[in-house]
């Protein structure tokens, strides 16, 4: 299984297991610490926001328009900004970091 790193938002981080083929909104909605994920990945409410850890961030695909749009509408937006429902975790991304943005 590989693994995904998650800085909570209280600045803990964690090692999760990590399915690849899942998006990573899917491994984070499902802990205690994670995402409210409340559309369930459909890309329209953006509570499943993380920052990705700078190293990683190049190695993503890149953010299609409407997430783009979603993320610009954030008072907590970074450059590092990504929305989770629409990043596939793969076997190349065993060990990706991110931190779960604050609430909006």
């Amino acid at each position: 299984m590989s693994v995904l790193k998650v800085v909570d938002r209280d600045g803990v981080e964690h090692d999760v297991e990590a399915q690849p083929g899942l998006k990573v909104m899917e491994v984070l909605r499902e802990l205690d610490y994670g995402v409210a994920a409340i559309c369930g990945g459909m890309c329209s409410c953006a509570t499943c926001h993380v920052y990705v850890d700078p190293e990683w961030v190049a190695r993503l695909p890149a953010a299609m328009s409407d997430e783009k749009e979603l993320l610009s509408e954030l008072s907590h937006m970074q450059e590092n900004s990504r929305l989770s429902c629409q990043v596939e975790f793969t076997a190349a991304l065993d060990g990706l970091k991110v931190t779960i943005a604050p609430d909006e």
